[in-house]
């Protein structure tokens, strides 16, 4: 794979069908700033956290220490890469109707009948 530089990564939009399918600026966990930083400046951040360009200037060295939690982030991409770790890190929540109950099988679930007889005393 060809290495990208700077130029291109910043030209490419920042999506995450699997967390955002309807994008950031619909999920309403982010502000109108926040999404259109995200999606500008995302694959840029990406790119750098992990590891596949090297910062070449100050902007590029606040990035990467903001994301790694070296620093407070300073700037509205910056917090907004932050934010979107936070929510894409946070520990999913169960139901708290649980599963199946305890009682059904997977025939019972699945509209099949069962080949438990029952007895009745007259």
């Amino acid at each position: 794979m060809a290495k990208q530089t700077k130029e291109q990564l910043l030209k490419r939009q920042f999506l995450d069908p699997k967390n955002y399918p309807y994008g950031f600026s619909r999920s309403g966990d982010f502000s109108i700033s926040e999404s259109q930083a995200l999606s500008r400046y995302g694959c840029l951040i990406a790119a750098l956290v992990d590891g596949f360009l090297e910062p070449e200037n100050d902007e590029d060295e606040g990035f990467l220490a903001s994301a790694r939690g070296e620093r407070e982030p300073q700037t509205v991409a910056e917090r907004a890469w932050c934010k979107y770790q936070k929510r894409i890190n946070r520990p999913k929540m169960g139901s708290i109707y649980g599963s199946k109950s305890r009682g059904m099988s997977e025939s019972d679930d699945m509209g099949e009948e069962s080949d438990v007889e029952i007895e009745l005393d007259d």
